[in-house]
């Protein structure tokens, strides 16, 4: 038996006081009707109404009944109201995890942005470490690494990230800028723990071809630490020379703040992912924070966080004037 249906039925008779009314009130056979309402009262094991040839009066328990019946339905109809509304009306919460430097130098600053236009929407972030595949608990993963991603879920690339050195302008005026990664041997690196060696490619360039490559073992770090916002402090803090992705520092480049260091050289290239477990059924409050990220990255192939110039110091400078 379906109970609900059954309780249904159950309140249409009571309400409209015979099988007859509720049977056309429902598009039901009065036979089915009678049936169901049978069938529920077996269900319980107690009589909820007495029938007469012209109506039908509810029973003591029947009443009582009917008043629980009543809110049960009422709380049913809501939640069924809340739940198709969600599919089609931005509203409510959606939950997100996303690696910390990327959520607080990326996302956090665009958020006004994205309330300006869905006001309803409370956009949950969970950021406590790094993110490497979908966690399925979360509406969207924010993903960011550096090998291709796969499994059965939908993902959407945001954008491509490199991992660069930098430094101040100021630490680089007292210890030299580096012009080959040979030479990062004489400076304070700031690396994360069990960095043992880093692997440079030469870009390609006008006077040189690429595929030269050059791996550096590093002196002991000066800062040793998994956490990147503290290399990036300590960088900015002129320190020494840190290793950061590039979204995290795309501000203080431009601004001048931090430099890039051996420009000419790649280390590692980063992809930054928005995934949900599936396409079925999302509601519209992460529809639209997924169109939302798509609309503010772009998903380019090139890295949108590297000032247009690598070339010199006084480049990054004026793009930060």
């Amino acid at each position: 038996m379906n109970e609900l249906k059954a309780m249904r039925t159950f309140a249409q008779v009571a309400e409209t006081g015979s099988f007859i009314n509720a049977s056309r009130a429902l598009d039901l056979a009065p036979a089915v009707v009678t049936r169901t309402v049978a069938d529920l009262e077996r269900h319980l094991g107690a009589r909820l109404m007495t029938r007469t040839t012209r109506r039908v009066v509810l029973t003591d328990v029947g009443e009582r009944y009917l008043g629980r019946v009543r809110g049960i339905l009422r709380d049913v109809d809501e939640a069924t109201g809340m739940a198709r509304h969600s599919q089609t009306e931005p509203d409510g919460e959606v939950r997100v995890v996303a690696p910390p430097e990327f959520a607080t130098h990326q996302l956090a600053r665009r958020m006004p942005r994205f309330h300006a236009s869905h006001p309803k929407v409370v956009v949950k972030v969970t950021a406590t470490g790094p993110v490497r595949s979908l966690d399925p608990g979360q509406d969207i993963t924010i993903v960011v690494r550096q090998s291709p991603l796969d499994g059965d879920f939908i993902a959407r690339r945001l954008a491509r990230a490199e991992v660069i050195g930098c430094a101040t302008p100021e630490y680089l005026e007292r210890h030299g800028r580096p012009s080959h990664p040979s030479e990062l041997i004489y400076h304070r690196l700031l690396t994360p723990p069990l960095q043992r060696a880093i692997t440079f490619s030469r870009r390609p360039s006008d006077d040189c071809s690429a595929g030269e490559c050059v791996t550096v073992v590093p002196s002991p770090a000066q800062l040793d630490s998994m956490n990147p916002d503290l290399h990036r402090a300590g960088a900015l803090a002129g320190f020494g020379i840190a290793g950061l992705a590039s979204f995290s520092i795309d501000q203080e480049l431009r601004d001048g703040r931090l430099e890039q260091v051996l420009p000419a050289w790649h280390v590692a290239d980063l992809s930054v992912w928005a995934c949900m477990p599936s396409r079925q059924h999302v509601p519209a409050s992460t529809r639209a924070f997924m169109d939302f990220l798509l609309d503010e990255f772009g998903g380019v192939e090139d890295d949108p966080w590297i000032p247009a110039s690598r070339g010199t110091r006084d480049a990054h400078r004026a793009l930060g004037a």
